[in-house]
């Protein structure tokens, strides 16, 4: 199993790191978790084609994990995707879809009945809610979802993905969680988002309390890693605030003796 990640980067523009996206690899199949801005321009820097991703799962809708959903059927479409796009996600992921779909339908309509030679059937998606426990399993990897703390967006979730050689666990969006870190404990890679405290300490009180009750700070994740022991910490979704990559990463060592990597964007592990 191959992790690559593709944004990680938050709503936050930055040309350096694009919107939250990673891609999963294994023998058989390749699997997105979330689609932020830039998803397709990452996908053809790896020479990975769009058409022949097998799902794509969703942390949360929040609009920068999910804002080039279109942006990501359309260019599989044109690279002759035929297969329907098997879409993972919280409650109201059907609708979220479905909505996309069908303001897009002029251009969908078009591109089928007008001169463009377009198959009929790969843009379409189907669409699975998910709860915690198992949704996806091939004969070489099984995918685990399960429920983390994202201040009042009820319907948040990680992912864990097992094969025989690896686990790797994807946070998502989250505040510090009992349940990540229980179900983290030994992975050999925990993925996971991060927010700089010495630049926390520098904003309002309103955004403080915001940030607080939906992120892990840098001395938040270094308790977490503590107690997840993976052999491999990777921080994504970074919310610097002034703070530098050396800043970030001094913090959490200064709790946490493990191995720590900075994630950057088509970084592969």
């Amino acid at each position: 199993m191959k992790l690559t990640l593709l944004g990680t980067g938050c709503p936050s523009v930055d040309h350096k790191r694009f919107g939250p996206s990673n891609l999963i690899t294994t023998n058989k199949a390749k699997i997105l978790v979330d689609c932020g801005s830039g998803i397709t321009q990452r996908l053809h820097q790896l020479k990975v084609s769009s058409a022949n991703i097998d799902a794509l799962l969703f942390t949360h809708l929040h609009s920068d994990h999910a804002v080039d959903l279109y942006q990501l059927i359309i260019s599989s479409w044109h690279s002759y995707r035929i297969k329907p796009w098997k879409i993972y996600g919280p409650k109201g992921t059907k609708k979220m879809t479905s909505k996309i779909l069908e303001a897009y339908k002029a251009d969908i309509d078009y591109r089928i009945d007008g001169l463009e030679p377009a198959n009929k059937t790969g843009w379409k998606v189907e669409a699975v809610e998910v709860n915690d426990g198992l949704v996806y399993k091939d004969e070489f990897i099984e995918v685990i979802a399960f429920k983390v703390n994202h201040g009042s967006w009820t319907n948040a979730y990680g992912y864990k993905f097992i094969t025989e050689d690896k686990t790797i666990v994807i946070s998502g969006d989250t505040a510090p969680s009992e349940k990540l870190i229980e179900i983290s404990k030994g992975a050999d890679i925990l993925v996971h988002e991060v927010y700089s405290q010495s630049g926390f300490n520098r904003r309002n009180e309103v955004w403080q309390k915001y940030h607080a009750s939906h992120h892990t700070s840098t001395i938040e994740l270094a308790e977490i890693a503590n107690k997840a022991k993976p052999k491999l910490l990777v921080l994504t979704h970074i919310l610097f605030w002034g703070s530098t990559e050396e800043e970030i990463l001094k913090e959490i060592q200064s709790a946490y003796p493990g191995e720590v990597s900075i994630g950057e964007d088509l970084s592969v592990y």
